[in-house]
């Protein structure tokens, strides 16, 4: 599904949703290197550990989020080298403006969502769920928001809590990689 314009976008935003065969969910080492079939990946190999549902403002390694997607969440990924906060703050605005995620409420969470940069995409913005992805040279309020209500929480496991607030300092140098 391609479209363009939309809610917070100008004409020349395109965005593409793409459903894609799901590849094995295995848990490798921590920190290896794994190869994905799609970009932003919607499924396979992940750690065992997975990333806590919050916004990152470091590239949070793949694996980690991958997992998430396997729970049920949705992975938001941008690559924005000179940096793009106000279109972070817009996304973020756009997740906080959803109906809270009823299976995970009762854990504290609001949202099954995972906000982070990923210097690996070829995209400006993307959206991760398992099996699905959204690719968009834009922030795109609707199509943003039909994503996440149509993906969130169809992982082939339904879990909320547990997942591991990651940061720079507690990560192996060159993570992933």
């Amino acid at each position: 599904m391609a479209t363009g314009g939309g809610a917070g976008a100008d004409q020349g935003c395109t965005v593409d949703v793409a459903s894609h065969d799901l590849d094995d969910p295995i848990h490798v080492t921590e920190c290896s290197h794994i190869d994905y079939s799609t970009n932003p990946p919607s499924s396979g190999m992940h750690y065992p550990v997975w990333a806590a549902y919050q916004t990152y403002d470091f590239p949070v390694p793949r694996g980690y989020w991958v997992h998430g997607l396997e729970h049920g969440a949705v992975v938001i990924t941008y690559n924005c080298p000179d940096g793009c906060p106000d279109e972070v703050a817009q996304v973020e605005s756009i997740i906080g403006s959803l109906p809270n995620d009823a299976q995970c409420v009762a854990e504290g969470i609001d949202h099954q969502v995972v906000i982070t940069p990923d210097p690996l995409l070829d995209t400006r913005w993307a959206m991760s769920a398992w099996g699905h992805t959204l690719r968009a040279n834009c922030v795109n309020e609707a199509a943003f928001k039909e994503f996440h209500q149509s993906h969130v929480a169809h992982g082939p496991e339904a879990l909320c809590g547990g997942g591991t607030v990651l940061t720079e300092a507690t990560l192996a140098p060159n993570c992933g990689e």
